[in-house]
């Protein structure tokens, strides 16, 4: 049975075990004035995995990681092929690449 807390208008608190069913009281046991029922959270935490649809294993659940894996692979491979294309040695630059950058600035060609 839950433990309900209540207040009175005199400031009196006290709790009392009742059923879910039971009528909330209406009088104070110590004073007897008027009592309002207090509420507060309930002290339950929701921590670690099993709250989410996500987290539950399903067949289709299930498809949906490999796919996403084999997704994450391809956009992997094509980052490392974009990587090794971009940081080539001067050496296997062209040669016009490396004729221009050898021109001295401000000398104007005879």
């Amino acid at each position: 049975m839950p433990i309900y807390e209540y207040r009175c208008t005199k400031g009196h608190t006290f709790e009392v075990t009742q059923s879910m069913s039971d009528d909330p009281l209406v009088t104070c046991e110590v004073c007897g004035a008027p009592v309002q029922r207090v509420m507060h959270s309930p002290a339950v935490h929701f921590k670690g995995s099993g709250f989410y649809n996500t987290d539950y294993g399903t067949r289709n659940r299930q498809r949906e990681k490999a796919a996403d894996a084999a997704a994450d692979g391809v956009k992997a491979a094509a980052a490392k092929s974009s990587e090794s294309s971009d940081s080539k040695p001067a050496a296997e630059k062209p040669a016009s690449d490396t004729a221009k950058s050898e021109k001295p600035a401000g000398k104007k060609p005879d």
